[in-house]
């Protein structure tokens, strides 16, 4: 299924590739990878929910806000079902800096929060997507098959906050915030992290 969707937008839209040592990385926690995933696609969807809760003026941020978590809940289902056909627990986990970092960068006035909200939402959906690509040739035929499977319904979630962002600003605002935060973006994916996440950086040596 991956061979159908064409993720080189996603590609050319981030400011880096994952790097070799996360995947590399990836190898050597494949519980973890998944517990994590686990968690992304929960706060995924609550993310959605989030929004759809303080902004009930935009119809049509809430339609595809609603679509959006729904499909997060399913994701999370799905990874469930493989952690436990694989007998691997699902303990509590502290989140990586990533999302709380680049947050960290949304502004705090409106209609400024929303925007940036939003354009933060596209960046992590970017880069998931861009890891499941990554991941498919390394892992075994089951999560190859699922993270696939994965890659149409993330490559939508990505745009759709990316257009909602540009629709409820404007073009020219989405382009003037961009650079920072995909600046940011590429620093915490090339940076040294202690501990192994979906969305953490490399290593530390």
């Amino acid at each position: 299924m991956s061979a159908t969707v064409d993720i080189g937008p996603i590609r050319r839209f981030l400011s880096c590739a994952t790097p070799q040592a996360w995947i590399d990385w990836a190898l050597q926690h494949p519980a973890v990878l998944l517990v994590d995933h686990a968690n992304c696609e929960k706060k995924a969807a609550s993310t959605a929910l989030n929004l759809m809760y303080r902004y009930t003026e935009h119809p049509k941020l809430l339609h595809k806000l609603s679509r959006l978590a729904r499909e997060e809940l399913r994701h999370f289902e799905q990874v469930l079902a493989i952690m436990e056909r694989r007998g691997i627990d699902y303990p509590f986990t502290e989140a990586s800096r990533y999302a709380g970092e680049l947050r960290k960068l949304v502004r705090s006035k409106e209609p400024g929060r929303l925007v940036d909200t939003l354009i933060v939402g596209a960046i992590i959906e970017a880069r998931s997507c861009e890891r499941f690509a990554a991941l498919i040739p390394v892992l075994d035929d089951e999560l190859a098959a699922f993270y696939s499977s994965l890659l149409k319904s993330e490559a939508r979630h990505f745009e759709d906050y990316l257009n909602l962002a540009r629709e409820l600003s404007s073009a020219e605002e989405v382009d003037e915030r961009l650079p920072a935060l995909l600046a940011a973006e590429q620093q915490l994916i090339e940076s040294a992290d202690i501990e192994f996440r979906f969305h953490s950086g490399v290593p530390s040596a």
